[in-house]
């Protein structure tokens, strides 16, 4: 989440009339996150989450992004509705972006996160993926390992040492992992980018997961390589916490249990999510405006998961 369009209050309070949730109070900008703009608003009814999508998100896709929401809060997961507008519309255009209105959970995201959350989120994610099974609707991943590996070999090794002496050495390190991708493990809708902050939580129980915008069709098992990737090291990705790392697929497996072959790729579904997310750190370091309210994040910290995997295999895992 971030904010990039700033709306008035004379603008935001004609969108919010559009839906049937009272009259607007307030809105505060949110600043966290790279890809839209988001406000916590409050009406006279409660508050809600208004998103503009600005970057990565085609409107296309949007009936497949909100559907799903919709989808998988029916089928009971702790997932946010979209809230449809006075026509039945789940998004509006404003000033030709997109924006939408969801419901707000309560929760809080944790910033260290403790085995007994991790174990939950596990369960959670696990619960999605059987949910997804039966959504109905697929969308192909356009972030996969083959695109982030491109997307840095085409990226100026110049401009890439100007955010690290090391960052250049990872061209050569997606090719190998790109070259290493199984393709055939059982598929559904995954969330693919499930960070701590992407979950809310009352203890230990998962209230809420948000921010399904890079949603998409793909291994379940690479969904659980990326959450372990989020989930299992410090913020700067220096030190691993092998207590979360096994809570959390030990919640996994309590709603669906890992194959054999999905537990033996495990690590190169690791790298993979380490690349992916090393490759839209760099982009957005290059392309995020100077002006932009948003925090950038530094892909080394992703550079050293991947090392860590490469390093360690299975035995991450164990």
């Amino acid at each position: 989440m971030a904010v990039y369009t700033h709306l008035g209050a004379e603008e935001l309070a004609r969108l919010i009339a559009s839906y049937d949730v009272g009259t607007l109070v307030s809105a505060k900008g949110i600043a966290e996150g790279v890809s839209n703009s988001n406000w916590l608003v409050e009406t006279t009814t409660g508050r809600f989450i208004l998103t503009m999508y600005e970057r990565r998100i085609e409107t296309s896709d949007l009936p497949f992004f909100l559907g799903l929401l919709d989808h998988l809060s029916d089928a009971g997961c702790p997932v946010p509705r979209t809230i449809h507008d006075s026509h039945g519309a789940a998004y509006r255009m404003v000033d030709g972006k997109a924006a939408a209105l969801i419901e707000f959970l309560p929760g809080v995201s944790p910033t260290v996160p403790t085995p007994g959350q991790a174990r939950a989120v596990g369960a959670a994610l696990a619960q999605i993926h059987l949910a997804g099974l039966e959504f109905g609707h697929r969308r192909a991943n356009g972030l996969d390992v083959h695109f982030n590996a491109n997307a840095l070999a085409q990226t100026d090794p110049a401009l890439l040492a100007a955010i690290d002496p090391d960052l250049p050495l990872v061209i050569g390190m997606a090719r190998d992992v790109a070259r290493r991708w199984p393709s055939d493990l059982p598929v559904s809708i995954i969330h693919s980018d499930l960070f701590p902050d992407n979950v809310l939580m009352l203890g230990d129980r998962v209230s809420g997961m948000i921010d399904f915008y890079f949603a998409c069709t793909d291994a379940m098992a690479y969904d659980l390589a990326v959450t372990h990737a989020a989930w299992a090291f410090g913020k700067d990705g220096a030190h691993y916490d092998a207590a979360v790392g096994r809570a959390l697929i030990e919640g996994y497996e309590t709603v669906r249990p890992l194959s054999d072959r999905e537990r033996a790729e495990l690590p190169v579904l690791a790298q993979g999510a380490c690349l992916r997310f090393v490759a839209s750190r760099t982009e957005d370091w290059i392309d995020t405006p100077a002006d932009a309210l948003v925090t950038r994040k530094d892909p080394m910290d992703f550079v050293r998961r991947w090392r860590f995997y490469g390093e360690n295999g299975r035995e991450a895992f164990a």
